[in-house]
């Protein structure tokens, strides 16, 4: 059991534990309601507040419709029993509210229901001219503490209307909303006839805010154009102007989008037209959107790889990409909350569904998450960069993306290899991109008649072409005679390169190569290959053993050999002084020669200036 919630990541559990203690914590506490709706004083006062404000602010359409409870009937049809509501209120009395009873009222008398309509005492005219009421106006306490109109006035509020409907007002505004204002001023014809329920003005309302939010599409496409003009010229690739053209296209739907939305308010539409409509524009402004923030973070990770590559560290070519994907999961989640919230899809009770479902989701993608965490984990520790030749186990090749979930590694033979991040927290990393010196060893054969001077021409030319060449290091290398090979005098050559990358290493090897071969060309130095000589001579004739060998000639031969090491030797200056330590010099040699090609200034014993 121990071993299964050590793989429950940790932050799935403590989000967990929060979420358990907060839930114990709300179920023990009683519900607190909303300062304007504490009691049927603040309700009828922020109703009333609410819709005498429509006019200048459509926005409060939502304040007043919150002091209704309106669970029982259509989205489509809340503004009208709000709309209805106020009428009614307005044809009853002028309503004070200081007459309501107040939050330490409710609380003194443990009230959980108000009944405002029909009072006799209060409304005794009234009920005389028309009669037993239709509806009653009741203010009840809900389930979450706040005061509403109860749903039964909410259900009884178009009977009630009806009856209320040619009564004189006595307080309040007839035209509540613009649209109102505008019918009081159309022909009656337009206002009194209908269409598919929506009113004649109304339809040709429709068409002039369409019309205007594609006018002002057109014009913030003009205006983006210019601005593309201006920025083009910055841009050097083709690819960037058209990303850039991609980009800016749909900003122009998102403004006319929200355009039509806010404009769909002073139309005055209601019930299912205007929840349609409604739904549809915020859904389709989601959408318009959130492409539009997508594309602007493409754009905007574009110009700044630009500029990483640019710089001399490889981080942020990593950082970048994870930063990109992180913000595009935000836009999406983002995107599809506030589409959920557009279409009345109740978001809170999915996202503490899905806290629940956490712990399995956890097994599920107990993988995943360690990728992620490794992702975290090659960022912070940067065992490579973008770029990189790496060898990770038989996989190598070269870094193209560091992901949430795993690193792609494009091979030398071009296919691309997946590797999970999990893997290369473990894995040993060997990286060739970060070497500062790439080594070349090699092994060069001469023949065997070639002179012992010309070996140390040979030898000495090429390290003063190590010494002058523009990419290798000159603190380190070595040239010398090494091995008598099977066919050939073999002298080893051990250097490194100072490049950049391996398309420059192969391009200067290539130039030392051939100008070793130019110089054993000058020197008269020949290459060897595998070679055999067969030499026939007359065998002992048969029947002739050879003889016993003589002490004597043994013991000369060996004078011979020693006499003659000797005379080699005898000469030679280090017999006078031990050499020091090899000291490599950084070239070019300092030697003068005159026109016949010997030293000027040196003897001619003297060793060249190598080490």
């Amino acid at each position: 059991m121990t071993t299964v919630w050590r793989q429950i990541p940790a932050a799935l559990v403590i989000s967990l534990a929060i979420g358990t203690l907060a839930g114990a914590e709300d179920a023990g506490r009683p519900p607190s309601a909303s300062p304007a709706l504490a009691s049927p004083r603040d309700t009828m006062a922020s109703f009333l507040e609410a819709m005498s404000r429509l006019f200048e602010h459509p926005e409060e359409w939502s304040a007043a419709t919150r002091c209704l409870a309106l669970e029982e009937v259509p989205r489509d049809v809340h503004r009208q029993r709000a709309r209805q509501l106020y009428a009614v209120l307005n044809r009853i009395e002028r309503v004070d509210v200081a007459d309501l009873p107040g939050a330490e009222q409710v609380a003194d008398q443990q009230l959980r229901s108000y009944r405002y309509f029909p009072d006799p005492a209060r409304h005794g005219a009234l009920l005389t001219r028309i009669g037993a009421a239709a509806g009653d106006i009741d203010l009840s306490l809900s389930a979450d503490g706040a005061w509403r109109f109860s749903a039964e006035t909410v259900q009884r509020l178009p009977r009630l209307h009806a009856q209320l409907e040619n009564q004189p007002l006595v307080a309040g505004r007839e035209t509540l909303t613009l649209s109102d204002w505008l019918e009081a001023r159309i022909p009656s014809g337009l206002v009194q006839g209908e269409l598919l329920n929506v009113k004649y003005w109304q339809w040709f309302a429709l068409f002039l805010v369409i019309l205007g939010g594609l006018l002002l599409d057109l014009v913030v496409q003009l205006a983006l154009r210019v601005f593309t003009r201006r920025v083009m010229h910055r841009l050097d690739s083709e690819e960037d102007q058209g990303q850039l053209r991609k980009t800016l296209r749909p900003l122009g739907l998102a403004v006319a989008a929200g355009f039509w939305l806010v404009a769909l308010r002073f139309v005055g539409l209601e019930g299912a037209a205007a929840g349609v409509l409604e739904a549809a524009l915020s859904v389709f402004l989601v959408l318009v959107a959130t492409l539009s923030a997508w594309r602007l973070i493409d754009l905007a990770a574009a110009v700044l790889m630009a500029r990483a590559q640019r710089t001399s560290t490889k981080f942020d070519d990593v950082l970048i990409p994870l930063v990109t994907k992180t913000i595009k999961i935000f836009v999406v989640a983002m995107g599809v909350i506030y589409g959920a919230d557009a279409l009345d899809i109740p978001i809170t009770p999915l996202l503490a569904s899905l806290t629940v479902a956490g712990v399995g989701f956890s097994f599920a993608a107990k993988d995943t998450v360690e990728n992620f965490f490794g992702s975290v984990a090659v960022l912070l520790d940067r065992p490579f960069d973008i770029g990189d030749w790496i060898v990770v186990g038989e996989t190598e090749g070269i870094v193209e993306e560091v992901g949430f979930r795993s690193t792609r590694v494009r091979t030398f033979y071009n296919s691309q290899i997946t590797i999970p991040n999990s893997n290369l927290v473990r894995a040993v990393v060997d990286n060739y991109g970060r070497r500062r010196f790439r080594r070349w060893r090699t092994t060069l054969g001469v023949q065997y008649d070639t002179p012992p001077e010309r070996l140390v021409a040979f030898a000495e030319g090429i390290r003063e072409l190590i010494r002058n060449h523009p990419y290798t290091r000159k603190d380190y290398y070595q040239v010398w005679c090494n091995e008598f090979g099977a066919s050939s005098l073999d002298i080893l050559l051990y250097m490194f390169f100072e490049v950049p990358d391996w398309n420059t290493e192969l391009r200067e090897r290539e130039r030392l190569f051939l100008d070793i071969v130019r110089l054993a060309d000058r020197l008269g130095v020949q290459f060897a290959f595998p070679t055999q000589t067969v030499h026939v001579f007359p065998g002992q004739a048969p029947g002739e053993a050879a003889g016993p060998p003589g002490v004597t000639s043994e013991r000369d031969a060996g004078y011979r050999g020693i006499r003659e090491a000797q005379r080699l030797i005898h000469d030679q200056p280090w017999r006078h002084e031990r050499p020091g330590p090899v000291v490599f010099s950084t070239g070019p040699t300092d030697v003068q020669l005159d026109d016949a090609g010997n030293p000027l200034e040196a003897e001619e014993d003297e060793a060249p200036p190598v080490s």
